[in-house]
């Protein structure tokens, strides 16, 4: 009721200005940012009526906080800032956005390489990307290097102590700069050319090309002109190729977003000087299952806060109808000139956002096809591991423990979780073993510790509201599987401290545990033994122990 009532006040002092605001939870996290013209009714609409990301979003707000700005622009900027700083759950997210590819250009060397990268922060140096997967980064350096023969030794100098020139030369992909086949003149012209190429000038490209091979015809440098002939068929065939823009567009990005649940795909289409350059696609994150206008213009803000460049023509889809002159004004701040931004509504321009949208929704189908298919996989290999040990139901929840010791004074252990047959990496914890260890490490001692910490937690946690501050979701869930790294001497120390969770479920039985119904050798039933726990355990006693002899 406090907490209600703190929010109520919080409300009651907001602007009605335009602005970025926060929801934060008990702990200060951060777990939503939004923008609004007008901070005070966007708030308010968040709490009037069932909320689109889910009531308990709601309930786990714990405070509002808030940052005028002058125009809705500006607070959309500034918004994308906030969600790169804290990453909150229930905005869009790209998925591992950290680790988009890029191709960098090392303009501040003497003599400039075109390298793959995953940081575009060095001054001096050119950034083209990002890219929805490394595979193509690779495939365009593999083409480029066709093409324009750059060096891809490392360093800011070229060559090699021996003084001769390496592999890449006699493959043509490098013209030696290092031995002074070339001179460093018409080696940054080539650069430049790849800087052209990746910007998408082609035509510039197409005629520079057309030049240099008529001056070495006229000069009678035949081979040379061969070079240049080659390089000019292949960026020709190349622009045929991609060439399904149409006359009528010539630079611009078409953006097309599908929404489906707490799933999402974005589909750019690059098209530059009249040929689609590039096709990206990006999965994001949509945990709190906004609709398309929302996804949509969160996604062109993100992606174009990680572009190096933006272009003067960005086409989006109708549902942003309402929202061009917020996103031009925004992005033109990013530009640092002016952008367009524009519904796509007949012509080669819709024809195209028609078919990036096809793309993302069949990009998003394959992709519940992809989880679902890893999802059963998951759910078959539990089904083998539940006939294997005989257990009377899925091992949902699995926690490993390991013991490690470094020299006879630091001992530590590690508890990893899997969820449903994954990894669940925020339960993963680490413990400090404070035991004795007068007499050197003792792995029996240390596992005994640790599971009886693990039992205490858990016991302590049980309890705990799942909106609790105190609560921790890693010890409060009850494991189905234990796995401990060892023999049956680690086996049975960690019996002993997994005591008191074979009490943490009452008894169904008729008569308690001392008048079980199943056979003596069958040992006792899941409700007797704790959720199975000894009966798990007397058959890994035995894996363990054939495990130990062999």
């Amino acid at each position: 009721m406090a907490n209600t009532q703190n929010l109520d006040e919080q409300r009651k002092q907001l602007p009605d200005q335009p602005g970025v605001y926060m929801f934060k939870d008990a702990g200060g996290g951060v777990l939503y940012v939004g923008k609004a013209t007008s901070i005070k009714k966007r708030v308010a609409s968040h709490f009037s009526g069932p909320h689109r990301g889910g009531l308990d979003f709601i309930r786990r707000v714990g405070s509002i906080d808030f940052l005028v700005t002058e125009t809705e622009a500006e607070a959309l900027l500034a918004e994308q800032q906030f969600i790169k700083r804290h990453r909150p759950k229930f905005n869009i997210r790209l998925r591992d956005d950290k680790s988009y590819p890029y191709i960098g250009v090392s303009l501040d060397e003497e003599f400039p390489r075109v390298y793959f990268t995953r940081e575009r922060h060095r001054s001096g140096r050119v950034y083209f990307g990002p890219f929805s997967s490394a595979r193509r980064v690779r495939e365009t350096l593999d083409l480029l290097g066709k093409l324009f023969q750059y060096r891809t030794c490392e360093g800011p100098e070229p060559g090699r102590r021996s003084g001769v020139p390496c592999l890449d030369y006699y493959i043509k992909r490098c013209q030696a700069p290092c031995v002074g086949y070339i001179d460093r003149e018409e080696y940054r012209r080539n650069i430049q050319a790849i800087v052209d190429f990746l910007s998408g000038r082609y035509r510039d490209v197409e005629r520079d090309l057309e030049r240099k091979m008529a001056e070495a015809a006229d000069a009678e440098e035949f081979e040379r002109a061969a070079t240049y002939r080659d390089r000019l068929e292949a960026v020709r065939s190349l622009m045929q190729r991609r060439s399904v823009a149409g006359e009528s567009l010539e630079t611009a990005d078409l953006i097309a977003v599908a929404v489906e649940g707490t799933g999402a795909n974005a589909q750019v289409f690059q098209v530059r000087d009249g040929v689609l350059a590039e096709r990206q696609g990006f999965y994001l994150s949509n945990e709190g299952e906004r609709g398309e206008a929302e996804v949509t213009e969160e996604f062109i803000a993100q992606y174009y806060s990680a572009v190096p460049a933006v272009p003067r023509l960005v086409v989006v889809g109708p549902a942003l109808a309402e929202r061009v002159d917020v996103l031009a004004e925004a992005l033109s701040t990013r530009r640092g000139g002016t952008v367009e931004v524009r519904v796509a509504e007949r012509g080669d321009k819709r024809r195209l956002r028609e078919l990036a949208e096809r793309n993302a929704r069949l990009a998003l189908a394959q992709d519940k096809l992809r989880q679902e298919r890893r999802r059963q996989q998951r759910v078959d290999a539990l089904a083998a591991l539940q006939e294997a040990l005989g257990l009377e139901s899925l091992p949902v929840r699995i926690e490993g423990f390991d013991i490690s010791n470094l020299g006879p004074d630091h001992t530590v252990a590690s508890m990893v979780v899997f969820e449903g047959g994954a990894p669940k990496k925020s339960d993963y914890r680490r413990f400090k073993v404070r035991g004795d260890r007068a007499g050197g490490p003792d792995d029996f001692a240390s596992v005994e510790e640790v599971l009886g910490r693990r039992a205490a937690r858990f016991l302590e946690q049980a309890d705990l509201s799942p909106h609790d501050s105190e609560r921790d979701a890693s010890f409060a869930a009850l494991p189905d599987l234990i796995v401990i790294d060892g023999g049956k001497g680690q086996l049975s120390a960690g019996m002993r401290a997994l005591g008191p969770l074979s009490g943490s479920r009452r008894c169904s039985c008729p008569g308690g545990p001392r008048r079980c119904p199943l056979p003596r050798t069958r040992r006792l039933c899941a409700c007797c033994s704790g959720s199975g726990m000894r009966r798990t355990a007397s058959r890994s006693s035995s894996t363990a122990s054939a495990a130990t002899r062999q």
